[in-house]
């Protein structure tokens, strides 16, 4: 079979939620099918990863954006009535790109990862159109209309107030997408669940999990001694990250810290935005920026924090560090989608003096640590495989070629 595959970042490397998603359905995809792919790309150095996708793609385009203007764009759409999403990322030459590859290539699937790229596919006033044999796949992911509610409850005006218009619109998108694509798929049973809450008349619903590379995401037999250590991992310049750090560096790590003055915090993730930059002027906190290989991180860390305030669908940091046997304490909406059994798996706690009752608690016990890493990697091993849950994608795959979608 054909696939157009449309995604709003370019899925390589593998090293963030949604990268990691969309990459992981190319490669699964591309051993059956001939997947052609159009992406786009903020960062001008992700331009050299073209080749890395060749190995799995029969055509390649990268778009690289500016983000001022993608901005511009946003606000412009804003002022129209629109959602800023959408806007932010359409750009016509992209449009142009697909509507050649729509006239030049019968495809039997286009599948659009993230909402805002479903434009491409409904905007028919410029776009060649799409043969009506052809199945339309949304891979939402998760409920971005419900993330831009979380930022305005967190957010002053006027921010609160835009990201508020932001989660009418784009859920009023979202729901124009149901109606006109065939298929959408959601990463957990939650967010399809909240899907249908929001919009009870939604169709042709499918839950595709996410996975892990566990044979990669694995313990190593000896860990580096250090004095007592904690890690984050994440995108720094990705503002639920940012803000959970914050969080737990103002509120909670003092209080640890008044137990374990030698306690060292490991903040691993690419682009640090500027307070989180300014973090790492204390010894004890080491920011990183972006490595070639987070695996050590894992490995000397005692415990893993995912301390999100703002999160939606399956949080990758979450399923890593289980996958490398580590004792992790997250927030209830870190783990909102992810079936562990708190106290078996990992530990869950939303109250800042809880989180660090908690932390300090497993950090004396050792027993404990063990037993939450052992269970977390099982779990993870059991649930959480992209062999496994690719497969269902190969079912929306045999229904398309069928006409049955």
């Amino acid at each position: 079979m054909n696939i157009l595959y449309i995604a709003h970042r370019i899925p390589y490397p593998p090293n963030k939620g949604d990268k990691i998603r969309s990459f992981n359905e190319i490669k699964h995809l591309s051993s059956s099918h001939k997947v052609d792919l159009v992406c786009l790309t903020d960062n001008i150095d992700d331009l050299k990863f073209k080749s890395n996708l060749k190995k799995y793609c029969r055509r390649v385009f990268v778009q690289h954006f500016k983000i001022n203007q993608a901005k511009l764009r946003g606000s412009i759409n804003l002022v129209r009535g629109k959602a800023i999403s959408v806007g932010y990322f359409y750009m016509r030459n992209i449009q142009k790109i697909i509507d050649q590859w729509l006239s030049d290539t019968v495809y039997d699937a286009i599948i659009c990862f993230s909402s805002p790229m479903a434009e491409y596919v409904l905007n028919q006033s410029t776009n060649q159109p799409v043969n009506q044999s052809t199945t339309t796949i949304m891979d939402f992911c998760d409920v971005d209309s419900d993330k831009w509610l979380q930022y305005s409850q967190r957010s002053k005006f006027p921010l609160n107030l835009i990201y508020r218009i932001e989660n009418k619109r784009l859920l009023e998108y979202e729901k124009k997408i149901n109606r006109s694509f065939d298929s959408s798929v959601f990463v957990s049973q939650q967010e399809a669940n909240l899907f249908y809450r929001l919009f009870p008349e939604a169709k042709n619903i499918s839950v595709i999990g996410n996975g892990v590379d566990h044979e990669y995401f694995s313990q190593p037999a000896t860990r580096n001694p250090q004095p007592e250590t904690l890690m984050f991992a994440g995108a720094m310049d990705y503002w639920a990250n940012v803000d959970g750090v914050l969080w737990f560096c103002e509120k909670i790590l003092p209080i640890i810290r008044a137990g374990y003055p030698k306690l060292q915090f490991y903040i691993v993730g690419n682009n640090p935005n500027p307070k989180i930059q300014k973090l790492g002027s204390n010894k004890r906190i080491n920011v990183t920026g972006f490595v070639e290989d987070i695996r050590p991180y894992y490995n000397n860390a005692d415990i893993c924090v995912i301390p999100l305030r703002i999160a939606r669908g399956v949080q990758n940091k979450v399923l890593e560090a289980m996958s490398m046997g580590k004792a992790v304490i997250a927030t209830s909406v870190a783990v909102q989608s992810i079936r562990a059994t708190p106290g078996v798996h990992l530990l869950v706690e939303d109250n800042f003096d809880k989180f660090a009752e908690a932390v300090s608690m497993l950090l004396k016990n050792h027993t404990l640590r063990n037993y939450l890493g052992t269970n977390a990697r099982q779990f993870v091993k059991s649930n959480y495989n992209w062999q496994k849950n690719m497969k269902k994608f190969d079912e929306l795959m045999e229904q398309a070629e069928a006409g049955r979608l």
